[in-house]
């Protein structure tokens, strides 16, 4: 993964995408990449992870090398108008600017494009190693894959087209973007992982996407002289990691995190992920 330009995190919401993508940063900061973590969707999964305030839209270094920003739609909308459209400027006129993001809002797949086209723009700009994104859940990710290719089937010619033809090129280019689908062991978020990876499978989008199951109990030994409390802990343990091979067995998946006893806080959680990840490559 740290050797792709793009990584695009995404999964059913609660499987840990935000976790596994602030550890990605981690771990490639620590190898002495130039990291960008983008929160494309909801605020605050990054910046708990990394254990900072809320991020921006101008990027923020959270460590040497590290920078994070939180997608703000208008306001990248703004930045594509001026750079771009070559239209200088734009920040001035408030009310056109909200006139834009309310077309924005209510027209197919521009709103999708103004997001994953700043994303695919601070890939192009070459000012980073890696793009990291923590991106909407796989039950919309689809629509941010297909927006280039939506455009273009849109507009016949012009600017916007070979912007939205740029894009579409990076997103399916193997050597530079990475999708990374996270899942759980359990029925839910198996059986949509199943479903995205079956529509990105026909819709030919992206390169085949990594899927990493998150939460992974370990096998433990049978003790059956084992009683009260500890016994029963065992037992649960037992039961649970026996459902859980069920839903492993469904799902080609490529890296397996375990299920990390002992801690709490989302910025325990992300040095630990990067740990893991690391103890992977």
């Amino acid at each position: 993964m740290l050797d792709k330009r793009l990584v695009i995190v995404s999964g059913k919401g609660g499987v840990g995408k935000s976790a596994i993508s602030a550890g990605l940063a981690l771990l490639a900061q620590r190898r002495g990449l130039r990291v960008l973590a983008v929160e494309m969707g909801s605020p605050g999964g990054l910046s708990q992870h990394f254990s900072t305030g809320p991020f921006e839209f101008k990027p923020r270094e959270v460590k040497p090398g590290l920078h994070a920003m939180q997608m703000v739609r208008s306001q990248a909308l703004l930045e594509y108008l001026s750079l771009q459209l070559r239209l200088p400027g734009m920040g001035r006129f408030g009310a056109f600017a909200r006139a834009f993001d309310a077309l924005a809002t209510a027209a197919p797949a521009i709103r999708e494009i103004i997001t994953i086209g700043k994303v695919i723009w601070e890939v192009k700009e070459d000012r980073w190693d890696l793009v990291i994104a923590d991106a909407p859940p796989t039950g919309q990710i689809g629509s941010y894959l297909r927006a280039p290719l939506s455009i273009s089937e849109l507009v016949p010619t012009g600017r916007i087209r070979q912007q939205s033809e740029m894009m579409q090129a990076t997103l399916s280019d193997p050597d530079t973007t990475q999708l990374v689908l996270v899942n759980l062991p359990e029925e839910l978020p198996t059986t949509e992982t199943v479903e995205t990876m079956e529509w990105l499978q026909r819709e030919q989008l992206v390169a085949e996407p990594l899927v990493v199951t998150n939460r992974v109990l370990p096998r433990i030994a049978d003790s059956p002289s084992s009683s009260g409390p500890v016994g029963e802990m065992a037992y649960l343990h037992r039961s649970l990691w026996s459902e859980q091979q069920e839903w492993l067995e469904r799902i080609d998946d490529h890296l397996r995190i375990p299920y990390m006893f002992g801690v709490f806080t989302p910025g325990e959680v992300a040095a630990r992920m990067s740990d893991e990840l690391e103890a992977m490559q």
